[in-house]
């Protein structure tokens, strides 16, 4: 990670997703009213999205050494008036925890007690873009940053998904990542699982489990705990 961009390495954090779209092929025929049906599920979802929280495994494939590593833990999003802040409390293999908030990721990790600080200045609406993606953003906002379309169905997790190919629109995105892959609840409009590739094949696969809508969240989710020896850095760079 030390040697991507810093803005890719701080959206793969937020988002922990990234991946090659495979499996079934688009159904013929229906394509255009089925991706309609399942956007109108996701706007209605996010007109009355306040709060989720799931179980998470987030696979990370590195192309290059042709390895993958994997974290586990809970993730969690709040939305207020002005913003969406996210959570991620990561327990394996090691523990770190992930706050966006206030334009700011904060990452902490316990095990060196050190919180490191990135502001995403001007890159804000695009970061909170894709933190949204699946959890609380508008369907037809989609078609807003990517080309959108249906790519079938596929069980994920016992549940019959709709799979949803996202190209984004702009080179500055796909600089970022390649493509990006969504399973969609079409009861909840909902996204249950997620991967985004990066151009040179790496890539994040993220399952998601256990999802809780709309329920009260303790306030100190989102509160990093510190100790008062706790160092802060802040890197070089531009988001």
């Amino acid at each position: 990670m030390k040697t991507r961009p810093m803005r890719l390495a701080i959206i793969g954090v937020l988002l922990a997703v990234a991946g090659v779209s495979a499996g079934q092929a688009p159904q013929a025929g229906s394509s255009s009213a089925e991706l309609e049906k399942v956007l109108n599920q996701m706007d209605t979802l996010a007109a009355t999205f306040n709060t989720a929280e799931a179980e998470f495994v987030w696979n990370q494939y590195t192309k290059v050494v042709n390895e993958t590593d994997t974290q586990s833990g809970k993730v969690y999003f709040r939305r207020s008036s002005k913003e969406t802040e996210m959570a991620a409390d990561i327990t394996q293999p090691t523990a770190k925890y992930v706050l966006y908030q206030n334009s700011t990721v904060r990452v902490y990790e316990p095990g060196i007690d050190q919180v490191t600080v990135y502001n995403t200045g001007k890159n804000r609406a695009e970061v909170e873009s894709f933190l949204v993606l699946g959890f609380g953003g508008r369907g037809h906002d989609l078609r807003k940053s990517f080309e959108v379309s249906f790519q079938g169905y596929e069980d994920v997790g016992g549940l019959h998904a709709v799979k949803l190919n996202l190209v984004p629109k702009t080179a500055k995105a796909r600089n970022v990542f390649d493509h990006l892959t969504l399973w969609i609840d079409p009861a909840r409009g909902l996204s249950v699982q997620q991967q985004f590739v990066e151009p040179q094949g790496d890539y994040r696969l993220a399952k998601y489990s256990n999802i809780k809508l709309n329920q009260s969240i303790p306030a100190d989710v989102f509160k990093l705990k510190t100790t008062g020896r706790t160092k802060t850095v802040n890197p070089q760079g531009s988001f």
